[in-house]
């Protein structure tokens, strides 16, 4: 098993190379063991067409590698250069108006301008060949964080002309794709596929089965340009690994068919930045202003587990306050702690914070880093020694075991939800956050998976809330699993063309339980369908027909079936509240067989293995006593701190 690593992201262009040294001694002696570094770096790589300038970096590398430090050697194409977009200025994306995201920052590129992904090539190329062989060299990162700042969609003359040859190719006749798109309505029908337009700038929206294959392409595109990378590395660098950094709470490609490309997934850890985002109200953000959502990054964690076909990683940890948020509160003492420990639980094989030195200068000039931009230690600095320390005297691997209960997560329903919300509130990602807030509330371990038939075999529970359009063959898989299913409402409510399904919701889902769908409603803010003494809808109520064998377990006061069951299966009809999801969850755990936890309100709890650990993200110290039972803890105290840790290693 691997032993859990610490690492740090590190920008040697930006400073003085008689700095580097030191640097890298200090790193060490906190017990750092990787560096990324070279990801924003073109410019410096080649300051000018075909001129390398790649000495620096190499001097860089072999500086890490003499201290001992192992390198993530990251792609530049976030950052293409001045000289590059003077050169092709039409390889720059062009946002929903038809506006060019013009040179200044970051991520400036059209991931369909062919041109640009030539040039991306031969930079990668350069690159692999120069350092593919250098022993320092442990893993390759392709770009960074693909899509950010809302880049993955493009409505350039390069996306139409791509998008046009990929429904070409999807659809083979343009009858076939007037006919799936229902382009009979309004009369959109096309006569060929050069006719095709882009789905921006309509008078009003737009037909939400064009929306969802322009989504769709654009994911594909963004899979695309990362595969051309990876197979460029693999050819010269055989032996690394190659991974990408992902976001949160960022589904505007699909992350699943990515990671098919890469060994390792990682993603960048925010819980203040991520939180003060959020859709939650004020009062959630005031209690946890400097901790964060006690369930936002768990989640990921899980979900890029499921990514990660030869391990994950957080690439980028907050250490401090951001820039970037609405407000950018400091971390709380022992919160960059809590959020290292909480990774390692999930099974991560690498914790890396961002940044060493907080740059004095440019967009992220306040964004806190291990360093302050006078080079002396800052607070997280000495967080990240003492959490070395605790690693080594720990002796933790990276150990992870299959969880019994599954939840589906898919990116396609989150497309499609945003498309058709129906109701402006309604985010799929936030119903399936409520689903795993509750599981965790519960003190069970989560695998967040896609809706595969080998991501479900042999779980006890296996929960699909608002999955858009499930195949057939992940309904058998269902259906054969020998699980507890819980289907939750808008569940199996569309084709995968964006129609109604032919016999009413939820389509091939009536293979594992005979309801349908006779109508829907969205519920305006403080609206409330109540369930005598067992809670309420809110956002989402759905009326359901039962067929042979299905019966009502909860229903609600105006008589509509609230949670209809088949024997093991059970489906949900609205977007539950706090109550009602804890009340029906009790029910389907009991029909599961799944033991919970009694948690205190703030406590989490984390199963890896053998291990369990025990978070407390209050503001107050906990008794966690019956939680630990006899067993003797390994790190914390049975009086947990505020963000605390304990960990125990299980008897069972």
């Amino acid at each position: 098993m691997t032993r859990q690593r610490l690492g740090v992201c590190y920008y040697p262009e930006h400073w003085p190379q008689s700095r580097w040294s030191e640097d890298a001694a200090m790193m060490k002696e906190t017990g750092l063991s990787f560096v990324r570094i070279g990801e924003f770096a073109w410019s410096r790589l080649e300051p000018s067409e075909g001129a390398y300038r790649f000495e620096w970096l190499s001097r860089a590398v072999d500086t890490l590698h003499r201290a001992g430090l192992k390198v993530v050697l990251g792609t530049p194409t976030a950052t293409p250069p001045k000289w590059l977009v003077d050169k092709m200025p039409e390889m720059a994306a062009l946002d929903a108006n038809g506006r060019s995201r013009k040179f200044g920052s970051r991520r400036h590129y059209c991931f369909s301008h062919e041109g640009y992904a030539q040039e991306c090539d031969r930079i990668v190329e350069h690159l692999a060949r120069a350092f593919g062989a250098h022993p320092a060299i442990a893993a390759w990162q392709t770009d960074n964080e693909y899509g950010c700042h809302d880049t993955v969609l493009s409505y350039s003359p390069a996306a139409l002309q791509a998008f046009r040859r990929w429904c070409e190719a999807k659809y083979r006749s343009i009858e076939t794709l007037n006919e799936a798109w229902g382009n009979v309505f309004w009369s959109m029908e096309y006569r060929s596929f050069d006719a095709i337009e882009l789905p921006n700038l309509t008078v009003t929206e737009a037909n939400p089965s064009h929306l969802m294959d322009f989504q769709r392409f654009s994911s594909d595109q963004v899979v695309a340009f990362n595969r051309r990378q990876a197979q460029i590395i693999r050819r010269h660098a055989p032996d690394a690994m190659i991974l990408h950094n992902f976001m949160g709470a960022f589904v505007d490609f699909d992350h699943y068919a990515l990671s098919d490309d890469l060994d390792i997934a990682a993603w960048d850890s925010y819980p203040l930045g991520f939180l003060e985002r959020s859709s939650h109200d004020d009062d959630f953000k005031l209690r946890y202003m400097r901790v964060g959502d006690p369930d936002f990054q768990a989640f990921h964690h899980d979900l890029y587990r499921a990514c990660g076909r030869r391990g994950w990683q957080v690439m980028e940890q907050q250490p401090g306050a951001v820039n970037w948020a609405p407000w950018n509160p400091a971390p709380a003492k022992g919160a960059v702690r809590l959020w290292t420990f909480e990774a390692f639980a999930a099974g991560a094989e690498a914790v890396s914070y961002f940044r060493w030195r907080q740059a004095p200068f440019a967009q992220e000039q306040m964004h806190e880093g291990l360093l302050l931009p006078n080079a002396a230690p800052n607070e997280a600095y000495h967080d990240v020694a003492h959490i070395s320390k605790e690693l080594d005297a720990l002796n933790a691997q990276v150990e992870t075991a299959r969880a019994p209960v599954a939840l589906i997560f898919d990116y396609e329903s989150a497309w499609a939800w945003r498309i058709e919300p129906q109701g402006q509130d309604f985010s799929y990602f936030d119903l399936v956050m409520c689903f795993y807030r509750a599981l965790r509330r519960a003190g069970l371990s989560v695998d967040v998976v896609p809706p595969t038939a080998a991501a479900i075999a042999d779980r006890t529970l296996i929960i699909v809330p608002a999955l858009f359009a499930p195949s057939y063959d992940f309904a058998e898989a269902l259906a054969k699993s020998g699980g507890t299913v819980l289907l939750g409402p808008r569940a199996g409510s569309k084709t995968g063309d964006f129609q109604i399904a032919a016999d009413l919701p939820p389509g091939v889902l009536r293979r594992i339980i005979d309801i349908r769908v006779k109508r829907v409603e969205s519920l305006r803010p403080g609206a409330r369908i109540t369930l005598s003494g067992h809670g309420a809808f809110v956002r989402w109520r759905e009326c359901l027909t039962l067929g042979e064998g299905v019966a009502p377990e909860f229903t609600s006061e105006d008589g509509e079936t609230a949670l209809a069951r088949s024997d093991s299966v059970f489906y949900l009809a609205g977007w539950p509240d706090e109550e009602l999801l804890t009340n029906m969850l009790r029910r389907v755990f009991l029909v599961a067989g799944i033991s919970t936890l009694d948690l205190p309100e703030d406590i989490r709890v984390r199963d890896n293995g053998a291990m369990r650990y025990i978070f407390n993200y209050g503001a107050t110290a906990t008794d966690i006593s019956a939680l630990v039972a006899e067993a003797t803890l390994l790190i914390g105290e049975r009086l947990l701190e505020s963000c605390g840790v304990a960990a125990f290693r299980r008897r069972d």
